[in-house]
């Protein structure tokens, strides 16, 4: 009875918030219907009726499949927080079908369809693989699903900023565009929803029993491994069709199934059926108040981009109250390594290295003639286009690396990067709000902007995370959570489609390209100001790892200490993101590395971590400059493909 009661009022909110939306629509039929004398009723009845309608429609079938396909993915993988968003899959399918635009069209054409769910499908085998061997821990699972969808998210916007506007309406169609011009979308989604809905109810049963353990699981009979792939298969086909059809429609998954078992949905069943009224209603009344917010114009910001701004926000509240699977945890401390004696002369060996690095990006390169190095005239003739951007991407490397191996020692997590936590997203933040406020802002500007969006950020994780020497699992998925809602943010600022958006989409990629002296300067200036105070800190990175009680027994005061290094983190992040991007994995890669050569005292690795972080940005820009010659990739999304994969090499290990 007290149940049904708590129950109530959610429910009732649901169908106001249906009835709200039906409300918005209804107010849009009314404008179109028959004038009394008949004028214009050709042309508002063919608005109505193909775009109207369909649109409504679109919307109510896209809610519901998302929310299934949520509901579906979080039961089979036993994972809170999975759905076709965090996952990366509708990233993947997104990715596929902007790589057929450009290379296949005829395959939009003829199997777009088929197209979204090959990528989906690719991203899903993918996670299986990296995280079956970890028994498919929640964390685990989400963080490689992160990674797949950042570094899709890059390839993407390397594709559109290579192909300009003809790719950039793709990409505000990726955005979750509802706007239709007839009902096929909408009769492929409902086929789709209506086969998946009743495969679902046909496996009830088994995916009930799913939730128990795996021994109890087989010990019922129940073939783990056909059930998994078969829903698996089911979910992703659901959500891989809605972006076929009109786009990336970001965290209706993960809300519907969220909301319907805070509404009191216990049995498979009951969440089955609640998720996708759930999420039908929620994507219906977004998309509502799109247009009326648009009134009556051209939709500025898709109905996907405005729902993927409820996506870090919702994580954010989820977080406190989520249950995950007792595993392994991926964010205990690592293993101890042996320690170097005498550190001196291995930091001497790297800081060679990194020089040899440095002289051979300025010296060695690809022509029309093949290979050469650079001497005499011709090396005075490219030195002022290598220079600045070997000096910039060096910068940024080191001030990256600095940056990461702050916060690993701050948060006492293995795992926490710049790039990982999702505060390099916050300097997009900041940067979309300087070029959307100022006509022409300076380098200055920019910079103050990133500082101001990476430290929001990271002052916003750290305080909901909260106790993260307790709760280390928490500040990932905290990171996770902001960095989605500084995505989404960014990416609704970048379909306005205007030269802002490319500016940002260039930001996305890290192109060093059109790098001058005067940024790289900008940039030199503030490593120097910020890294040449780190040895004072060194103490400060020394104590906090041991944990709270032990930095309080030897007085140092914890609110001070955390907040001072999280301001230079945040510099060090937002001066280094404007240069190379959000995405490199820099930040995390360069401490591991110091760490594993044996330095272990937080000022050795942090000495070695720099270098360690300018001579893997070098490198980057080298091989992003001759690989494709004579095209040259963006450095950012180059250094990711080569740290992403070393994040997923961590997440596979036991410890």
């Amino acid at each position: 009875m007290v149940r049904a009661i708590s129950q109530r009022p959610s429910a009732l909110a649901w169908l106001m918030a249906a009835a709200v939306a039906m409300g918005l629509c209804w107010y849009q039929v009314v404008n179109l219907l028959p004038l009394s004398d008949g004028r214009g009723f050709e042309l508002n009845r063919i608005l109505l009726f193909n775009s109207v309608l369909p649109r409504a429609a679109v919307a109510l079938l896209s809610g519901a499949a998302l929310g299934l396909s949520g509901a579906l993915l979080q039961q089979v993988l036993r994972n809170p927080i999975a759905d076709p968003s965090t996952l990366g899959i509708s990233a993947g399918a997104q990715f596929a079908m902007t790589t057929a635009t450009l290379f296949a069209p005829a395959l939009m054409d003829s199997a777009r369809e088929t197209v979204a769910l090959l990528g989906g499908l690719a991203v899903v085998a993918f996670l299986i693989t990296v995280t079956w061997k970890r028994g498919l821990e929640p964390i685990t699972v989400v963080l490689a699903g992160m990674v797949v969808s950042l570094i899709a998210m890059a390839l993407s916007a390397t594709l559109i900023l290579a192909n300009g506007e003809y790719m950039m309406s793709l990409l505000i169609w990726g955005s979750g565009s509802l706007t239709q011009q007839g009902w096929d979308h909408a009769q492929a989604i409902a086929l789709a929803l209506s086969v998946s809905l009743l495969a679902a109810f046909l496996l009830i049963r088994p995916l009930e029993i799913l939730g128990l353990d795996d021994a109890s699981a087989r010990s019922l009979g129940v073939n783990l491994l056909s059930l998994r792939l078969l829903a698996l298969a089911v979910a992703v086909w659901l959500a891989t069709t809605v972006t076929a059809e009109v786009g990336v429609i970001g965290f209706i998954g993960l809300a519907a199934p969220a909301f319907a078992r805070l509404c009191g949905a216990r049995s498979q069943k009951n969440v089955f059926v609640a998720a996708p009224l759930i999420g039908a209603a929620i994507l219906w009344l977004a998309d509502g108040l799109v247009q009326l917010a648009a009134a009556g114009s051209a939709e500025m910001v898709p109905t996907g981009a405005a729902t993927a701004l409820l996506g870090g926000p919702l994580l954010l509240y989820l977080l406190p109250r989520l249950r995950l699977a007792r595993h392994a945890s991926v964010s205990m401390s690592p293993s101890p390594v042996r320690r170097l004696a005498r550190p001196l002369l291995p930091l001497l060996v790297i800081l060679f290295l990194v020089l040899g690095m440095i002289v051979s990006a300025l010296l060695v390169g690809r022509g029309p003639d093949g290979w050469s190095v650079a001497t005499g005239q011709l090396l005075d003739d490219l030195l002022p286009f290598r220079a600045p951007r070997i000096a910039a991407a060096a910068v940024a490397g080191a001030m990256l690396a600095a940056a990461g191996m702050i916060l690993q020692r701050m948060t006492d997590n293995p795992l926490a990067s710049p790039e990982v936590l999702g505060v390099s997203a916050g300097a997009g933040v900041g940067l979309a709000a300087v070029l959307f406020t100022f006509p022409a802002p300076t380098m200055g500007t920019r910079l103050t902007g990133a500082v101001i969006g990476v430290l929001v950020a990271l002052i916003a994780l750290l305080s909901v995370a909260g106790q993260q020497e307790k709760n280390s699992e928490r500040l990932l998925l905290g990171g996770l959570a902001v960095g989605a809602l500084c995505n989404a943010l960014v990416n609704a600022a970048m379909i306005t489609g205007d030269a802002r958006a490319f500016q940002l989409l260039a930001w996305i990629s890290g192109s060093t390209n059109q790098t001058t002296w005067t940024e790289a300067s900008a940039a030199l200036a503030v490593a120097l100001a910020l890294l040449g105070l780190l040895p004072l800190m060194t103490r400060w990175l020394e104590i906090l790892p041991l944990g709270a009680d032990h930095a309080r027994a030897v007085g140092l005061p914890l609110q001070m200490t955390r907040m001072t290094l999280t301001l230079f983190a945040a510099g060090l992040t937002a001066a280094a993101s404007l240069i190379v991007g959000p995405l490199s994995f820099v930040g995390l890669v360069a401490p591991h590395m110091a760490r594993l050569l044996g330095f272990g005292r937080a000022h050795h690795q942090l000495l070695a971590a720099i270098l360690i972080g300018a001579g893997l940005m070098t490198g980057a820009d080298w091989l992003s400059r001759i690989v494709s010659f004579p095209y040259q990739l963006p450095l950012g999304l180059f250094a990711s493909l080569i740290g992403g994969p070393y994040l997923i090499w961590l997440l596979r290990r036991n410890r």
